[in-house]
């Protein structure tokens, strides 16, 4: 099977890894080859209005993009090009925000701890119409709320996760807004409700939080 792929990562030696990986893991009877890659948001919108491809895989987190990343740029994804298979690489393990990547409307959904060794098979089990979640992202979706709420991890709401994600990463609440497309009263307010939700006092927990959940990559 032929497939023009894109690669999007804000990390070029992650890209310049799964280019290596795609075309050593290629069969006698695949025809991979990656015709675009993207470091953020904004350069993997504008690649895809030119490029024809066949399928995407793509970071959740990469900051540095006017137009935002995570939730809001798979929104646009499937906005402009819904019929595009997404596969996303993340190494997010927040419950609802994983479930929030599914319900997004992605292909696949792997950790990049464990690309190496399922991406191939999520490429191939992808462009044949269908879905694959990684084996260490399946045993967390299967959560039941009970053991979920255990974890701290239903807490949140996934808009509330996010805002955290992008505060902890250096963006102000004025430049998530802009980002989200809501007021910086509503921001605020989801910072806010967060930060007590999970009890934390500072910035400097803010940041302890999204790293232990691998919300900044």
């Amino acid at each position: 099977m032929s497939l023009r792929i894109a690669l999007s990562d804000d990390h070029p030696v992650v890209r310049a890894g799964v280019r290596a990986l795609l075309e050593s893991a290629c069969g006698p009877s695949e025809a991979w080859q990656v015709v675009a890659e993207a470091a953020n948001g904004d350069e993997l919108l504008s690649l895809l209005a030119v490029t024809p491809v066949d399928l995407l895989i793509t970071d959740f987190s990469m900051p540095g993009s006017r137009g935002g990343d995570g939730l809001t740029l798979l929104g646009q994804i499937r906005r402009r090009h819904p019929q595009l298979p997404v596969i996303v690489l993340t190494m997010i393990g927040n419950v609802p925000v994983l479930r929030a990547i599914v319900d997004a409307g992605v292909n696949g959904l792997l950790d990049k701890a464990a690309a190496a060794t399922e991406l191939p098979q999520a490429v191939r089990t992808v462009a044949h119409g269908r879905t694959y979640y990684g084996e260490a992202l399946r045993g967390l979706l299967d959560l039941d709320g009970r053991q979920a709420g255990e974890r701290g991890q239903l807490a949140l709401s996934p808009r509330e996760t996010d805002v955290l994600r992008l505060f902890a990463a250096g963006h102000s609440v004025s430049q998530i807004a802009a980002q989200l497309h809501r007021s910086k009263q509503t921001i605020s307010r989801q910072k806010t409700d967060a930060m007590l939700k999970l009890g934390l006092k500072n910035d400097l927990e803010i940041y302890g939080y999204a790293r232990s959940q691998g919300l900044l990559s």
